[in-house]
This record gives C-alpha cells, structure tokens and sequence, in this order.
C-alpha cells in the first residue's frame, strides 16, 4: 500500500508452457501488455513422449513455489497424458488451457469438437511445426534420405490441415509443400492463438 492507496499492482504470473508454444505465448504477452507473465517452458520434445511432462510439471511447478511465485498456469491441453498432467495440476491448485492439445485449442476447442469427423484423418501443422518440419519430422524419419517412406508414415491421413497463427508466406510455402510430399490434400485456416490467448488472459486477469 502506497499512502493511502492501494497497490493494484498485478502479482507475478507463472505461464509453464510446452516449448511448442514460446513465440506465441510470448506474442499474447505482448499484444495484451501482460507485462507481469513470467514464461518457463518445457522441451517441445515432449510433444513426442508425453508421458514425460507430468513429472516435468511437476518439477517445474515446485521450481516455481520455490522462486516465490504464488500465481501459476499451465500452458498445455492434455496433450496425450491421459488425465496424468491434471492429476499432477489438482496436487498442485494450478489451471491448464482447457482442451486436449494445442490442435484444438488454436481452432478453438467448440470449433475443433464440431469439426471432428469431418478432420478425424487430418495431419495437422502449426507455425512451430511449419519452423520446425525438418527437426520435427524430414530428418528424424529418414525421409530426407528415403522420402518414399512417407507413404508408409503418412498414409492413413488423408489431408494436412496447417493451423496459422500469423500470416507469413514463407510458412505457408513450407506447409503447401509438405502437403505435396506427403501427398496429401490442404487446407490452410486462419486460426490466430484461439483460445491460448483468451486463457492467458484469464490467468493473468486473477485477484491482484
């Protein structure tokens, strides 16, 4: 309290996020002038082992109690954990982005749960995924080196949806040509951060 004035000043917020998510949790910050969101991330390799980011939560939360943060959110769905990341979240009193993964939650998981059937057989790309595609997928399945293997990793999809969080043609290059590489059929939907940036905004919006 300054004189008789009270000290709206917001407390420190937390974001403990999949590394799959930094540039955009990092551009909600900014665009909504959330000045007092602290970001820690996750390997974004967990993406591929899931069952790892329970336990990595988990350590990263008692970090955070640690260093004094009171006020923490998960930046992540469910992403393939199986209800182990809410079990570790419930221990904890923290809240997560509603939904079962980022695919989702970018979409907005209303539009995602109404479009399920109609995308049950979609890959689905991202801006990360677009950066990323070689680390991601081209050199860790050898098809750098046998792009006739993509048929047998990619054969029961039948189209690659790219998710778009920003508009930037060269990412939109990469996500049309590996739709041509994996022979499947595009679609592009202008997604922004979906219901990221609505979440971020009501963690940092809590009792100051």
């Amino acid at each position: 309290m300054t004189g008789d004035r009270l000290d709206t000043k917001p407390r420190k917020l937390r974001v403990i996020a999949c590394g799959m998510l930094a540039r955009e949790v990092l551009a909600v910050k900014q665009q909504l002038g959330l000045d007092h969101l602290d970001l820690k991330c996750l390997p974004a390799e967990f993406h591929f082992h899931p069952d790892r980011i329970p336990a990595a939560m988990d350590a990263a939360i008692a970090e955070a109690r640690a260093e004094g943060f009171d006020q923490i959110f998960a930046g992540y769905g469910d992403c393939g954990t199986g209800g182990l990341l809410d079990r570790v979240l419930e221990k904890h009193g923290v809240e997560r982005i509603a939904g079962p993964h980022c695919f989702a939650f970018y979409q907005g998981n209303a539009a995602f749960e109404a479009s399920g059937e109609a995308d049950m057989l979609a890959f689905y790309m991202t801006d990360f995924l677009c950066r990323q595609f070689d680390a991601f997928f081209i050199r860790p399945l050898g098809l750098d080196r046998h792009p006739e293997l993509a048929k047998d990793y990619f054969g029961s999809y039948e189209k690659l949806i790219y998710l778009a969080q920003t508009d930037d043609p060269a990412l939109d290059k990469v996500a049309e040509g590996a739709a041509r590489m994996l022979g499947l059929a595009y679609e592009r939907r202008a997604t922004g951060y979906g219901d990221l940036a609505t979440a971020l905004k009501r963690a940092a919006s809590s009792p100051r």
